[in-house]
């Protein structure tokens, strides 16, 4: 599977994924964000990092950035997309995943590992997944803090179309387990089709034990496992 790894002038988690991709078994290129056509990619990621500065807001202006256009097309025919961190917070500023990233709730950037479960199996980023067990993954931010009104929080909860919450080592969706504030411990969420995918921890920084943990590969494997 070929995999594009979008990239922004601010981006620095782009080599990461690249690594943690190929590692996989993904073909995987860097294309530059002013970019307009992604035929032919299989996967797309917006990788984490501070896009333009991170000025007005987080994504804000990424989001104007020429090759959105051909990643909003890659989505709505079908393509799987995957937005980590400040790609996460791109895909919201956009309106391709509804909600917004805000300040942590400490008002504090957290750099620490967190505790995933997932709840919905039915993608190609989770298919692959254990119901029964965490996932080991980095989180790096100072603005992860998902937010999302009564509405769109409850076509979420109905649709299935959290993928992540933040959880104990053992699995237990708690306040406690909660390190930014997110509402409901939401990590990561799909679309209603749920070939896109946003999250604030980092599968990249998950891809061999010399950092830690490997579950991070476990989601490129699921997707590996739809070819």
């Amino acid at each position: 599977m070929r995999a594009a790894v979008i990239v922004f002038p601010g981006t620095w988690s782009d080599s990461d994924t690249v690594w943690a991709l190929e590692r996989c078994g993904f073909k995987a290129d860097k294309i530059w964000h002013r970019t307009s056509d992604l035929t032919g990619y299989d996967l797309v990621v917006l990788p984490g990092g501070f896009s333009y500065g991170d000025y007005l807001r987080c994504g804000a202006i990424a989001r104007f950035s020429p090759v959105m256009g051909a990643v909003r097309m890659h989505a709505e025919n079908g393509g799987l997309l995957i937005g980590i961190c400040n790609g996460f917070q791109i895909l919201c500023e956009a309106g391709i995943l509804p909600g917004v990233l805000m300040r942590n709730s400490s008002l504090q950037f957290r750099c620490k590992d967190t505790y995933l479960i997932s709840e919905t199996f039915d993608s190609a980023f989770t298919s692959g997944l254990d119901r029964n067990r965490t996932y080991q993954i980095p989180m790096s931010h100072g603005e992860g803090r998902y937010v999302a009104s009564s509405a769109d929080l409850e076509m979420l909860e109905q649709n299935d179309q959290i993928a992540f919450r933040y959880a104990s080592q053992s699995g237990e969706v708690s306040p406690e387990a909660n390190p930014n504030g997110s509402i409901a411990n939401i990590a990561g969420i799909f679309n209603s089709q749920k070939n896109v995918l946003g999250m604030m921890p980092h599968p990249e920084r998950a891809c061999e034990m010399l950092l830690g943990s490997e579950d991070g590969n476990r989601i490129w494997e699921s997707v590996l496992s739809q070819a």
